[in-house]
């Protein structure tokens, strides 16, 4: 029998970036016992890394905007998949979450008259992204954990979170253990919320940080909740690919909502090449429009370098295939050239990008002041996740709540930049409101002992496999190239499948991986531990991007390269079977109500 400690609460909040953070703040404000659960340090979480800043329509900058706007606009970048209450509450409440944020000590950049400043960036028609620089992300985790800790909950720092368990369909906490010593941890609770971020890692090249390992996906396929939209996996069109020594990490939005351009090896400017016929209206027809957009000119329209991330990311990867790339397969992002428009423009560049600036200089020797740096897609945003109720954020399995990255619904087939920060703190805060809601009208559920030791010696069982058995690290290595090569940025049938093929091996060779050592401070532990959530989150994106045969959004099928009518009133469902295997289902999309629908056509 595998002993552990017990650490019960009412609500349990599995992850501590944003959307953990405001979940668990709103849970233990309404007086119940929170616990939060991250595999890292406080404050460590991924969204320290999200650089532009917190899309809101506040109209600080731009007094045309309004929820109206912004809900229009992600319902249009998400090609209309997206859950349309998500959009809807999305837009009427992120400017309040964000003056929520200001309140409890943010320090967000100024307007001249004292506002909160407010960006330009990809998608969105007005500037809407309130920032600290291009530092937005770590303000936002900074702000929420000095405000959290005194909230009274309880954290739980470099835990692992093997399994949720389940009582009659019901949610009833959570097994893991302690990634310093190896001590194995039970977290019974009344009411669950995954806010455990993306799936990055199961790509070769990604901004993601380590942790990204599709953890929440996984649990809450396992523990009888849908997952929807998991064919959606966003590249972000402009991550380093040279020096190797920053290859993957993000170059923000910010960098081309402050007048950088894209430029191909001919030195051309090839976006004004590709306009889609949606976005005509609202795209400069010339490079002196586009540059008075960035600088605030309200009758001029935004430059093309600012269409949606999908878009952009595939001109980039056309640019490359034709021979027109840089040196290194990737396109030139210049931010220097504004140096011939604004007088001081180095001083300007590293007061507005001081992150960008700092970083590039100091781990590439890049001084993007005076020169162009070398991007190109890096696997970055999981739009697809846990199928949630828009309101309460609970997924289809009880007492389980999902908000950020982990949930799927607000963004449909693409994310628009910006909206993940809002995304985090509106739908963070209606998580911890909601589960704490559930956790007082349900009583504890019942915890299995035969589910917590089943989970304590598969954890063991690579131990007792010893390393002469499978690498896991050689595992995850062949799990990352094949993802990469085979379910990327441009998809095609045959391809896939023989990647469904090539996951179907890595998940018998995963079963019998082994390693050395014990229990403390154990990586090759920790990268076995990661493997079945990794395969899991692989075998869904490509089963559902098998059945999506049309391009929309982040999905690109070479094989099926136009929308198709039929697709574009359809979600893809993923949920585990009674048999164990991976069930995928198409399922109609629910329609507008009347008054939404009249706002998309009237921003058209």
């Amino acid at each position: 029998m595998a002993e552990y400690r017990t650490h019960p609460y009412d609500v349990l909040v599995i992850g501590a970036g944003g959307a953990g953070l405001r979940a668990a703040i709103e849970a233990a404000a309404s007086g119940v016992k929170v616990g939060v659960v991250c595999k890292s340090l406080l404050g460590k979480a991924h969204t320290v890394m999200a650089e532009g800043g917190v899309a809101a329509a506040m109209a600080n900058v731009d007094d045309r905007d309004n929820w109206r706007v912004h809900f229009a606009d992600t319902m249009r970048g998400g090609q209309y998949l997206n859950n349309w209450r998500m959009a809807e509450l999305h837009a009427r409440e992120a400017p309040e979450r964000v003056r929520e944020l200001e309140a409890w000590g943010a320090l967000f950049d100024r307007t001249r008259d004292g506002k909160i400043l407010q960006r330009n960036f990809g998608g969105h028609r007005y500037p809407r992204l309130a920032h600290v620089g291009d530092r937005t992300g770590l303000e936002m985790i900074r702000t929420l954990q000095d405000h959290g800790i005194h909230s009274g909950m309880e954290v739980h720092m470099e835990c692992t979170v093997l399994s949720l368990l389940v009582d009659s369909g019901r949610v009833a906490g959570a097994f893991g253990y302690d990634r310093e010593k190896g001590h194995f941890i039970l977290w019974p609770a009344k009411a669950v919320v995954l806010a455990t971020g993306g799936v990055g890692r199961a790509f070769k090249i990604s901004s993601n940080s380590w942790e990204y390992t599709g953890d929440g996906h996984a649990l809450a396929y396992r523990a009888g909740a849908e997952l929807l939209d998991m064919e959606f996996v966003q590249f972000h069109p402009t991550g380093m690919v040279w020096p190797i020594s920053v290859r993957g990490i993000l170059v923000t939005e910010g960098v081309r909502g402050e007048g950088g351009v894209l430029r191909n090896s001919e030195g051309k400017r090839f976006m004004f090449d590709d306009i889609p016929e949606n976005y005509k209206s609202q795209t400069a027809d010339s490079e002196e429009e586009g540059w008075r957009y960035t600088q605030g000119d309200k009758d001029a329209r935004r430059p093309p370098e600012l269409l949606t991330r999908d878009h952009v990311a595939r001109c980039i990867n056309r640019e490359v295939k034709a021979g027109r790339g840089s040196p290194h397969g990737g396109v030139f992002l210049d931010i220097a050239w504004i140096k011939q428009r604004i007088a001081k423009g180095e001083e300007h560049i590293k007061r507005k990008l001081p992150s960008m600036y700092h970083q590039f200089k100091q781990l590439a020797d890049i001084d993007i002041t005076k020169e162009p740096m070398e991007v190109g897609p890096t696997t970055h945003y999981m739009m697809g996740g846990v199928k949630v109720d828009g309101d309460s954020q609970m997924s289809t399995a009880p007492g389980l709540f999902a908000a950020g990255e982990v949930a799927a619904g607000l963004h449909g087939a693409n994310r628009l930049g910006g909206n993940s920060l809002s995304d985090l703190i509106v739908f963070g805060k209606r998580a911890g409101q909601y589960a704490a809601e559930f956790a007082k009208a349900n009583g504890a559920a019942a915890v299995d002992e035969g589910q917590v030791q089943a989970a304590a010696r598969k954890a063991l069982a690579p131990f007792e496999r010893g390393p002469g058995a499978e690498n896991p690290y050689r595992i995850q290595y062949d799990l990352q190239e094949a993802m990469q090569a085979l379910v990327g940025i441009v998809r095609v049938e045959g391809e896939m499948q023989q990647a469904l093929e090539e996951i179907g091996k890595l998940q018998a060779r995963a079963a019998n991986a082994g390693i050395d050592g014990n229990r403390m401070y154990n990586n090759g532990w920790h990268t076995a531990m990661d493997l079945e959530n990794m395969l899991t989150v692989s075998e869904a994106i490509t089963r559902a991007a098998v059945l999506r045969k049309e391009s929309r959004g982040a999905q690109f099928r070479d094989d099926y390269p136009d929308k198709s009518a039929d697709w574009g009133k359809h979600n893809i469902v993923v949920r585990r079977g009674s048999d164990g295997q991976m069930v995928i289902e198409k399922r109609a999309v629910k329609a507008l109500p009347a008054e939404l629908q009249q706002i998309i056509e009237e921003m058209k």
